[in-house]
């Protein structure tokens, strides 16, 4: 499990490579893609798209989901590849930082930032209202 903040270092890629070239294909990784990190938005902070592509140089069978979609990626792990194939699979799970939450949704500020008594309170609030 990845996040996409993660790309900047160096041993994210030494990890794809080694696995591809070793054939790891009962390695799966997920990615959680929601465009931002503890430094900023990932675009601003290094740009990483095209990021599918990148993997998929690397050797790895990639496959891009929306991550806030219980049913899809249930329905793609049930279907996993076999693990015998020589090739490592990548999920790029497109989500939306903070979703549902109106002041936290798609600000790094909250990546890692202390919730306050009244912060939770307001964000309970707001998503007992999506059930």
């Amino acid at each position: 499990l990845l996040g996409d903040g993660e790309h900047d270092e160096g041993q994210v890629w030494e990890a794809a490579m080694s696995a591809a070239h070793f054939e790891l294909g009962n390695l799966v990784a997920i990615v959680d893609r929601n465009c931002v990190s503890v430094d900023g938005d990932t675009a601003e902070v290094m740009e990483i798209e095209p990021l599918a592509q990148k993997w998929a140089a690397f050797g790895w069978q990639v496959h891009e989901l929306d991550g806030h979609d219980m049913e899809a990626l249930l329905a793609f792990f049930a279907g996993l590849p076999d693990p015998a194939s020589s090739r490592p699979t990548i999920v790029l799970a497109r989500t939306v930082a903070g979703k549902g939450v109106s002041f936290m949704e798609g600000k790094f500020e909250w990546h890692l930032g202390y919730l306050a008594p009244e912060d939770q309170a307001r964000a309970e609030a707001e998503l007992e209202g999506t059930r």
